[in-house]
């Protein structure tokens, strides 16, 4: 009889473990499922460059879909429904400003424009047309990386944040719910970008960020990326909001110091 109570024991005993070592396992791959469930479409005509950042990205646990022209990335980010893109500016039958340019109007998502060229006006276009950030060939790969990673978290923390009221500055309007900006009657045509911006800077009005501080609080970069990306949205952002963008009224500069709105 104690035999069988004993034997009877450790049938509960093991029945117990393995619901709990399966029950370890299911919670285990639920979060690798989440971890993983990121998928990023590269689009790029250097085979070489291309392989490479497909390897790179594939071991930091992102699915990655490629394109090696301009007509194949709209093809593949419609149907792949990416939640970042790496776009190349050089592409073959469509280029890179244009494909921006038309995936903008269809999806919300963030874009990491490359260049080989390191000239401003192709950076300024490229922010202009909607892409989040650039980045100029030959780049490093673990900064790129990093913002890959830090675009992704910026993107999640947006969809993340409840709904709010309307934002006003003077004459500004704000809605981030309906991601609307207008400016008294009329409506203003932000990129992603520059509505992130100008929302954050509503959110926040009167307080002086640094570069460094609005690189971190709206493109989410933990790390010292490349202020340039600050300054060409806020003289962007100014040519929207303001009546004399050479004298603005809204979005000032402190000297030494960083940008604030005010109204």
């Amino acid at each position: 009889m104690q035999q069988r109570r004993c034997l009877s024991f450790s049938a509960v005993r093991w029945s117990q473990s393995h619901h709990l070592i399966g029950y370890a396992v299911h919670s285990i791959l639920e979060v690798m499922a989440e971890m993983t469930s990121d998928k990023i479409l590269v689009v790029e005509d250097d085979r070489n460059l291309l392989d490479t950042l497909k390897y790179n990205l594939r071991k930091e646990g992102y699915e990655v879909v490629t394109a090696v022209d301009g007509a194949e990335a709209l093809d593949v980010a419609r149907r792949e429904k990416p939640n970042l893109i790496i776009l190349d500016i050089m592409l073959p039958k469509i280029s890179g400003f244009e494909v921006c340019r038309i995936l903008r109007k269809e999806m919300i998502v963030p874009i990491l424009m490359l260049t080989a060229k390191a000239e401003e006006t192709d950076k300024i276009v490229g922010l202009e047309i909607g892409a989040d950030d650039y980045m100029t060939k030959p780049f490093s790969l673990r900064e790129l990386l990093a913002r890959v990673r830090a675009m992704l978290r910026r993107a999640k923390m947006v969809e993340k944040q409840p709904e709010e009221a309307l934002l006003k500055v003077g004459d500004i309007e704000v809605d981030v719910a309906r991601h609307h900006a207008s400016k008294g009657t009329t409506t203003l045509e932000l990129t992603p970008k520059e509505f992130d911006l100008l929302a954050f800077l509503a959110r926040n009005r009167g307080f002086v960020f640094s570069r460094d501080q609005l690189l971190e609080k709206v493109w989410g970069y933990d790390f010292a990326g490349d202020t340039r990306t600050v300054d060409v949205h806020i003289r962007w952002l100014r040519q929207k909001i303001e009546t004399d963008p050479n004298d603005p009224e809204h979005l000032i500069t402190v000297r030494g110091t960083g940008y604030k709105l005010e109204g």
